[in-house]
């Protein structure tokens, strides 16, 4: 299928080729009809992603903080390189469209094949994964031109919403592009006297002939004006839907609005006010969350639970809804806000008329369902040089370490999947993956590709593992291995149906500190104390890890430090107990401490922290017994008993566990790492069920638990 795509580096963009999505429980499948570009939005996007770097870095602030803090506790290089990376990514463009539903998933209802439905949050692109409360079916005798308005309709709504006007009331829209326009027409639609103000005569002189009062922006003339309109009073409430960096707008406002009056920002304005006169009035200042509520919370836009009527009349969906049966029953036209349409292959003439035309208000692409491709996408022909092995997941980890670290020992990627499609394009492209594939099953159905690399989201892991492995796959699975005792219990089983090998993630056991460290240890004379100390750092609230289907920090990452305190004991633990801050719920809370006991005596504290300091290095691992104290300084630095030990390389052990799974499948080898994967997984699910329960939980092991080595 086509999508329209833009670079974060320098805002060029094309129309590519990629599989078709999947959509997941909670999305709908749409073949799209019509789309709907936001001028407004689309324009300032391609205008920030096309600015040099010192623009992009002026105009982002907070991304500055993030890229310097990162600096001080991942150094220099890999923060340049993280940037570099994400500079190179491509963006989807385009968030409001329409189309016909052509697969529904389990967890939607109301929804079905053959619908035609307005879309939110999916781009320009011939297909669209949509979250399935954001689909709403299109009433009989509302056009595609119309119902493609959708969400950006929805924004205006959602403005008027949070003025809160009284029926009778006014309304001053500031600012008359497509978004002012949309916003004078359904405070028109619901009984408001509406003002509308711009610097243009002809957007103004739209509002007038929709009904309203349009004014061309000239200062104190337009205030009188405005007063004269409410009989000295002010309106009661002011939207503010312009884009400028200006704060003149809000300000003005505050003279134009009524004694404790409302004054919603909708657009990207300027928010350097003063006080005094919003004080004098004592003025509410408001802002306008996008679609509605709903918007931005993973519980509705991803798992599909809609807020009760009786609690949250007007969600996100609900506010497309009601722009639809306006449109429906005659109370609302937009058709002639349509300045402009263009099939999705004219994208360059598109986007070059809403930035040279003056009056390019609302523009549209179009789409042929019958011309969409949703297979695969050979970028080059496949040779037997490009290897066997497929990647499922094409994410940052993938991007900026594990294809990287591949690429190093020699291994060549055939084809690569992602959920999504487009991540694995660039990814392919990136590194000269040949194929694109649109799923999983396509991977695993190709006799050409012998060896599965399953990178995607954490509850992924354990089925696609387990489908590869009985398909006679080889498997390398980054961790976790599974998310619950039944999935670790189908990959055990998964292991004797096929022939294929299977590898964990757990890389930090192969690092250069780690060889030294065991190597001053030995592996005999009494047990071991190890204090595992990780100065985690806090995750934005978006983050996928914040996700309850993904298993938390807990199952995510503290498994890591759970396989190598087991690996560098040499046998996994007998006893493991877990405590949380309890400032979340339990998988998802993120200060952590995790203890360990194993066969031998040897005794294991992890305590992971969210709210470091900055400078703070991540991962400090400090081992006494034995005779020996042992120091690793997040795999840089290893002290034995008080002297620096001269390490070969540095690093966490990427490339090495990935030479000692090629010698896996070159040779027969002793499966002590597939027993300590399978164990430390084990473990893991323990420490979540000590988590839930606050007892000490004995770990169900599934394999011998004989020391590793």
């Amino acid at each position: 299928m086509k999508q329209i795509v833009q670079s974060i580096g320098d805002g060029s963009l094309q129309v590519v080729d990629v599989p078709s999505p999947t959509a997941g429980p909670a999305e709908v499948l749409v073949s799209t009809r019509r789309s709907l570009l936001s001028t407004g939005t689309e324009k300032a996007v391609r205008e920030l992603a096309s600015a040099s770097l010192f623009e992009k870095a002026k105009a982002r602030p907070d991304l500055v903080r993030q890229v310097v803090r990162k600096a001080r506790t991942e150094g220099l290089r890999n923060t340049v390189q993280a940037v570099r990376t994400r500079l190179d990514e491509d963006m989807p463009l385009g968030y409001s469209a329409v189309g016909e539903v052509i697969e529904v998933g389990d967890a939607v209802s109301g929804i079905t094949p053959g619908m035609r439905v307005a879309t939110a949050s999916a781009g320009h692109a011939e297909i669209q994964a949509v979250p399935g409360l954001l689909a709403i079916p299109v009433p009989d005798g509302v056009s595609d031109e119309s119902a493609a308005f959708g969400a950006v309709a929805a924004i205006a709504l959602q403005g008027i919403r949070q003025a809160g006007v009284d029926p009778g009331g006014s309304v001053l829209v500031v600012g008359l592009g497509l978004v002012g326009q949309l916003t004078a027409r359904l405070a028109l639609a619901a009984g408001y006297d509406v003002i509308g103000v711009d610097l243009r005569a002809w957007t103004a002189e739209m509002v007038t002939a929709a009904g309203g009062l349009g004014l061309e922006e000239s200062g104190a003339a337009t205030t009188d004006a405005i007063l004269d309109r409410t009989r000295g009073r002010g309106v009661d409430a002011v939207l503010v839907t312009a884009s400028t960096k200006s704060s003149d707008p809000v300000m003005l406002a505050v003279d134009r609005v009524r004694d404790r009056g409302v004054v919603v920002v909708v657009g990207d304005v300027g928010l350097e006010l003063s006080r005094t006169p919003f004080y004098l009035k004592e003025v509410d200042l408001r802002f306008a969350r996008s679609y509605g509520p709903g918007r931005y919370e993973r519980s509705y836009e991803e798992y599909a639970v809609d807020y009760p009527v009786g609690q949250v009349r007007w969600t996100e969906g609900r506010n497309i809804e009601a722009f639809l049966d306006l449109v429906a029953r005659g109370r609302l036209t937009v058709d002639d806000l349509v300045t402009h349409s263009f099939p999705i292959t004219d994208h360059e003439r598109a986007y070059e008329t809403i930035s040279a035309d003056d009056r390019a208000l609302a523009v549209q692409f179009t789409y042929d369902p019958a011309a969409v491709s949703r297979g695969t996408v050979e970028l080059r022909p496949r040779s037997a040089s490009s290897g066997d092995i497929g990647l499922v997941g094409a994410g940052n980890y993938a991007k900026m370490t594990l294809v990287p670290a591949m690429k190093s020992v020699g291994m060549s990627i055939a084809a690569v999947t992602s959920t999504g499609g487009l991540s694995a394009r660039h990814l392919a492209q990136r590194h000269d993956i040949a194929t694109v594939v649109p799923g999983v099953d396509d991977l695993v159905s190709d006799p050409a590709l012998g060896t599965i690399f399953v990178l995607s989201r954490h509850d992924s892991h354990a089925e696609i593992t387990s489908k590869a492995l009985r398909a006679g796959k080889n498997v390398f699975v980054e961790k976790p291995l599974a998310l619950s005792e039944d999935e670790l219990d189908d990959v055990v089983d998964s292991l004797s149906s096929g022939d294929g090998q299977l590898w964990g993630g757990f890389n930090r056991r192969h690092s250069p500190a780690v060889v030294e460290a065991r190597r001053a240890l030995g592996r005999d004379g009494g047990p071991l104390v190890l204090a595992y100390r990780v100065s985690a750092g806090r995750l934005p609230d978006a983050h996928w890890y914040k996700d309850r289907r993904q298993g938390g920090r807990l199952l995510g990452e503290v498994c890591h430090f759970i396989d190598l305190a087991a690996w560098i004991v040499g046998q996994p633990a007998e006893e493991v107990v877990a405590l949380g801050s309890r400032r979340a719920e339990t998988l998802l809370q993120e200060d952590l401490a995790v203890t360990l006991r194993f066969p031998d005596g040897s005794l294991a504290s992890i305590t992971y922290a969210e709210h470091p300091h900055p400078a703070t290095t991540k991962e400090r691992l400090e081992i006494l017994g034995r005779g020996r104290s042992v120091v690793v300084d997040d795999f840089a630095r290893v002290v034995v008993d008080g002297k620096d030990v001269k390490l070969p390389s540095s690093g966490k052990g990427h490339v090495e566990n990935l030479r000692a799974f090629q010698q896996s499948l070159a040779s027969a080898v002793d499966d002590a790492d597939l027993r300590a994967t399978i164990t430390s997984t084990a473990t893991s699910l323990a420490a979540a069920r000590s988590l839930s329960t606050g007892h000490v939980v004995r770990p169900d092991l599934r394999v011998s638990a004989d020391p590793f080595q």
